[in-house]
C-alpha cells in the first residue's frame, strides 16, 4: 500500500510540548501534539482572524498532510499565539 504521505497527528514525540495561557474556562490549553494545535486553534482561540493566526492554520494542516515538519508548526503556533496576546510557556517532560 503506498504511502499517503500524512503524518500521525495525534503522536507527540516530534513535538515540544507548549502550555497556551488563555482566557475562558479551560485557561491552562497543555499542546503536545498536532491535533492538539489544530484543537486549540479551532475550538479554543479567541479570535478567528489575524494574519499570524491564518498562517498557523494554513501552517498545521500542511504538517498534517506531512508537506512541512512538525516544527514549522508548532512556531506557527507561537507566533499566532503572540499576535493573540496568549501567553506560551515551554513545558519540560
Amino acid at each position: 500500500m503506498p504511502s499517503t504521505g500524512l503524518v500521525d497527528w495525534h503522536r507527540s514525540e516530534d513535538f515540544a510540548p507548549l502550555m497556551l495561557v488563555m482566557s475562558g474556562p479551560e485557561k491552562h490549553r497543555l499542546v503536545r501534539s498536532l491535533g492538539e494545535v489544530a484543537d486549540a486553534l479551532i475550538n479554543a482561540w479567541p479570535t478567528d482572524d489575524g494574519k499570524e493566526y491564518v498562517a498557523a492554520i494554513k501552517t498545521c494542516l500542511d504538517a498534517i498532510q506531512g508537506h512541512i515538519p512538525v516544527k514549522v508548526a508548532r512556531a506557527a503556533l507561537i507566533r499566532a499565539a503572540d499576535e493573540a496576546r496568549i501567553r506560551v510557556i515551554a513545558v519540560v517532560d
